[in-house]
């Protein structure tokens, strides 16, 4: 249970907080009630994030019969760097939220300020079309935007005759052999498909029921069991590689000096003594910061001291940071650590970032691995594999099209992403970087064109274009 969420119930139950008095997202979710046991639908998505909601949105807006199962019950916290990026606003406004995260209290998002270990800043404006038109970006608690959005997507699943269930643990995927005979068995791969799913509701000891259904969409996150029984049980190969993971940190902060408006920069630091890893300040509104450090998961191995002893250190002793948060308290409760699967490429396999599909299966958000190796954001890329999922569904394409597609339309970002990451572990280079570009203008330019454009991103990686940029 979240902070926010504990918060809510106590006061609820100390009778100071009316029900009129909370926000729309601090309320339960109502969803209908859950299907008969045995019922059959068109696509079954496992869980309620960004990519689940999107792909039954988008398949409900396709008119097909959908079934929306999340583990969790509405309000639910989801751990991550609380920012909703660019590319996710395109896929916010098709799913009808966008004007309702804009009623909402956020954080405006107009650069991002970096600072090498040697304390060097720059910062770098997004580019500024998109920042007059709203589209460059928000920064809220997931609490808020995945209500937001979960709540908009189950009403369109419910009005095109589908269901949602809460509280819905999936237990299996069951398998045929595509003919409905039996299960080929594990490690069959492509001589099975998927057939439907066993689902404990209500908890320990709640109902098991069983669901059809020859699409199943795996949005279940790092631990998803429909990616465990794709990659692990069908093809047995390798789902969690630490080199591919991180591990985060997370705290919600009030009153921490220069992040007490609501428009403004995002803050990454790359802390001499937190690199291989970076320390971040996300302001989300209201005064309220996420503050959090996070780490390749290899690399953590070899550390001394665990993520919140390394943050505890930055913030009470580091001098960038030590007097803004000199009167800055941390909400009670708001301490949660998580992994995040990387999209990085893979070595010695063909399907990236990892296997993503099989007969009746397609995986999307953190369950396929897709979170940026260098940002670490992840709603935006789980937004995007959400349509492309539920698409491939609506046209009935052959499901080794999605696995294609989707490495077609964020490898390349992913790429570059993951060459960024390995480049900010070496503290000379961030030092030497950050320095000349404090002092150039048209570096500066440069970084706020690459964050738009794929193509100025692939400059970075190109050392004639660096050495010109930064020597001359």
């Amino acid at each position: 249970m979240s902070w926010m969420t504990r918060s809510l119930k106590s006061r609820a139950l100390s009778g100071g907080v009316m029900a009129s008095q909370l926000h729309s997202w601090e309320m339960p979710i109502e969803t209908g009630e859950i299907p008969a046991d045995g019922s059959v639908f068109d696509a079954i998505v496992v869980g309620g994030g960004p990519g689940g909601s999107s792909a039954a949105g988008y398949l409900a807006k396709g008119g097909k019969r959908v079934l929306l199962i999340e583990k969790g019950i509405w309000p639910r916290d989801k751990v991550c760097g609380d920012a909703v990026g660019g590319k996710s606003l395109s896929h916010v406004k098709n799913l009808g939220v966008k004007a309702k995260l804009e009623e909402s209290p956020h954080f405006r998002v107009t650069g991002i300020k970096f600072s090498s270990p040697k304390g060097h800043t720059v910062r770098v404006a997004l580019p500024e079309e998109d920042v007059e038109r709203m589209e460059a970006g928000y920064s809220l608690p997931r609490i808020q935007f995945d209500h937001l959005l979960f709540d908009e997507c189950q009403k369109m699943v419910r009005e095109s005759g589908g269901y949602i269930i809460q509280d819905g643990d999936v237990k299996s995927v069951i398998f045929d052999d595509g003919n409905g005979g039996e299960d080929p068995g594990k490690g069959s791969g492509d001589m099975r498909h998927a057939a439907g799913i066993v689902v404990k509701i209500g908890g320990r000891n709640g109902k098991e029921m069983t669901f059809s259904s020859r699409e199943i969409i795996g949005a279940g996150g790092y631990r998803c069991p429909v990616a465990k029984a794709l990659v692990e049980e069908s093809y047995e190969e390798n789902m969690i590689d630490r080199s591919h993971y991180c591990g985060g940190y997370r705290e919600y902060w009030k009153n921490v000096k220069g992040c007490t408006e609501n428009v403004g920069d995002i803050e990454i630091h790359f802390v001499d003594s937190v690199v291989p890893g970076y320390f971040w300040l996300f302001p989300v509104s209201e005064g309220v910061v996420n503050v959090g450090i996070g780490m390749v998961m290899s690399l953590m191995d070899k550390q001394k001291k665990k993520l919140k002893a390394m943050q505890k250190d930055v913030i009470a002793n580091h001098p960038l940071f030590k007097e803004r948060f000199s009167d800055a308290e941390m909400l009670p409760g708001s301490a949660k650590g998580w992994q995040l699967p990387f999209g990085s490429p893979r070595k010695k396999t063909k399907l990236q970032p990892r296997r993503n599909t099989m007969n009746g299966i397609r995986l999307v958000g953190d369950a396929a691995s897709l979170v940026d190796p260098f940002s670490g954001e992840g709603v935006g890329n789980a937004l995007v594999s959400g349509e492309i999922a539920a698409r491939h569904i609506i046209e009935k394409l052959p499901h080794q099209q999605y696995q294609d597609e989707l490495w077609n339309a964020l490898g390349p970002e992913l790429k570059n992403s993951f060459n960024m990451q390995k480049l900010s572990r070496r503290k000379w280079l961030l030092n030497w970087f950050v320095g000349k570009a404090s002092k150039k203008p048209a570096l500066q330019e440069m970084m706020t064109e690459m964050i738009a454009s794929k193509e100025a991103q692939e400059n970075l990686h190109s050392p004639w274009f660096m050495f010109k940029t930064l020597m001359f």
